[in-house]
């Protein structure tokens, strides 16, 4: 099925501070994982997907997003000489992904707000919203599902996964209608609820997909703590007025913004290379030897 949402926007401009010192001087969208950036993933994603105008925000400190997906004649011309042909071909691929521009967001006022400043760049068309924390390792499965969704009910929708009830506090959460075993309608939304107070145990996880409709939602909402606009309470409002959907999902994501996750990514995409997957098993076997755990 062809999808009308041709654009995906990447809010990218948070500060990282969980990865301090590492972020000090450089983005957290550009941690490696294993050797590509996390960003990287989000965008290559998007391409599979078939979304190929991609808008980054950005904010301040994050120049080097720019620089990794553009082109670096410099450095192709030392490989060239080289002779490594393999790895020119990769750099000259990370500069071809998609047509991908950049608008910073100038005050740090929370999702709501970065997903707004897009409003100019995607107009009056549906449109796809990644979030770089969540890196999908799915050949974007996950996301090809969702734009099938919002060509059948012509509505947003959002990606929800199981988690444990101790979990929910950390994530939006969705009061769900079942309409198929992986597809429900949203039947209400609330940021970040206390265990006992959580209509389900479905998080909303960093994908989305717009109808354009969202940007009149995000106008209407009120600043919460810290002046942040919540893209939670826009996404309420929006249900209000045209019914939201989600998709529930179970496998491929890594949430990159927690250093466990970012290691275990890390470790388990490492393991799934061909080039470097079977050193890595060896040592984590002789390490667990060594720690008396095999």
């Amino acid at each position: 099925m062809t999808s009308s949402v041709r654009k995906a926007v990447i809010p990218a401009a948070g500060m990282g501070t969980r990865f301090l010192p590492a972020t000090k001087s450089q983005p957290k969208e550009m941690l490696p994982v294993v050797d590509k950036p996390s960003i990287q993933y989000v965008v290559e994603e998007a391409v599979m997907a078939g979304l190929k105008d991609i808008l980054i925000i950005t904010g301040r400190g994050k120049r080097a997003i720019e620089d990794h997906f553009d082109r670096n004649f410099e450095l192709e011309f030392y490989l060239e000489q080289k002779g490594s042909s393999e790895l020119l071909k990769e750099v000259q691929a990370t500069s071809e992904l998609g047509d991908i521009h950049y608008i910073r967001q100038r005050d740090p006022l929370g999702l709501g707000h970065a997903v707004s400043v897009a409003r100019e760049h995607v107009g009056d068309e549906p449109f796809a919203v990644m979030l770089g924390d969540d890196i999908m390792v799915d050949d974007a499965l996950l996301l090809r599902r969702m734009l099938d969704v919002h060509e059948r009910y012509g509505r947003s929708v959002l990606a929800l996964k199981e988690v444990l009830p101790d979990e929910i506090s950390a994530y939006g959460c969705v009061e769900p209608e079942p309409v198929d075993p992986e597809l429900v309608r949203v039947r209400s939304i609330v940021e970040k609820p206390k265990r006992d107070e959580a209509p389900s145990n479905l998080a909303v996880i960093g994908r989305y997909v717009f109808t354009p409709e969202i940007f009149d939602a995000l106008d209407r909402i009120e600043p919460g703590a810290g002046g942040e606009l919540q893209l939670t309470d826009a996404i309420a409002l929006l249900n209000e007025d045209q019914t939201v959907y989600g998709c529930v999902f179970k496998d491929g994501r890594y949430d990159i913004g927690q250093k466990v996750d970012f290691l275990r990514a890390n470790i388990e995409l490492a393991l799934a290379r061909n080039d470097i997957g079977p050193e890595i098993e060896q040592f984590l076997t002789e390490l667990m030897r060594r720690r008396g755990l095999a």
